[in-house]
């Protein structure tokens, strides 16, 4: 995290402002990253699945139950793809085959092992046969996009009580039905006494643009898609010109001049 967005955090909660993380990462890695922020706050993480500032004793959770895991599993065995089960306190994954960066880059995106454990496994049908699994979120990456479509109209076909959402041109997201960054934002505003209409939110990726759009305020990264623009409020600067940062002070540079004008009025 770069340190213009360590600053904006620290300048918004210094104003009383509570911030946390809405994420697709699981629990511990998103954890990691909110200590790194000095956040110490009730996190929404695998995509909404599981909202928590403990793991022992999670807001809310949503879980795709072993039978539902073990029949997604068992269709896209068939093809060349990887799979990941991310449980809070670990990950399962297959071995794959192809040696490309694709595969190193995912395989070192689930997490640091060191806290969060990762193993890997010839056959994963063969593993959740032994060890069954229910999960709050599902990972999968493909090497092509008809794979990837092929199997999506077979899980919806199938599979009942999971929505899938895009993550990357050949891969997705599965998580259980209905839930979404959008509705575990909703359980922690009703937990603290906040309505989606006094949030902001920030985001630039496919899976941010419903709770983008139930915002207050909905703000897209200037990086992000056309259609995560499209369904914004505002769009800010990008990564790369500290968008989150210009972003909070615009925000709070029209509150006050919006107080001011009040004020005046008056």
């Amino acid at each position: 995290m770069d340190r213009s967005t360590r600053e904006a955090i620290n300048y918004v909660k210094k104003k009383g402002v509570y911030v946390t993380l809405a994420t697709g990462r699981n629990y511990p890695s998103a954890k990691k990253i909110a200590k790194d922020l000095k956040l110490d706050t009730t996190l929404i993480t695998h995509n909404g699945a599981l909202v928590a500032s403990t793991v022992d004793e999670p807001l809310y959770e949503m879980r795709i139950s072993a039978e539902k895991v073990r029949h997604i599993v068992k269709i896209v065995e068939h093809y060349d793809a990887h799979i990941r089960l991310l449980h809070e306190r670990y990950a399962v994954g297959n071995q794959v085959q192809q040696k490309s960066q694709l595969v190193a880059k995912m395989t070192m995106g689930i997490g640091d092992p060191l806290f969060y454990p990762v193993t890997f496994t010839e056959k994963l049908g063969n593993h959740l046969e032994e060890k069954p699994m229910s999960v709050p979120k599902i990972d999968i990456q493909f090497f092509n996009e008809e794979d990837r479509e092929e199997v999506r109209e077979q899980l919806m076909a199938e599979v009942e009580g999971i929505d899938i959402t895009a993550s990357t041109r050949c891969s997705f997201e599965i998580g259980p039905k209905s839930v979404n960054k959008a509705s575990g934002l909703k359980v922690l505003g009703k937990h603290l006494g906040i309505s989606m209409k006094e949030m902001v939110v920030i985001g630039d990726f496919t899976n941010d643009i419903e709770m983008i759009r139930q915002a207050g305020l909905g703000v897209a990264m200037g990086n992000a898609s056309k259609s995560v623009q499209q369904a914004a409020d505002w769009v800010t600067r990008s990564n790369d010109q500290h968008g989150v940062n210009y972003m909070v002070r615009e925000v709070f540079r029209r509150q006050m001049k919006m107080q001011i004008e009040q004020s005046m009025r008056h």
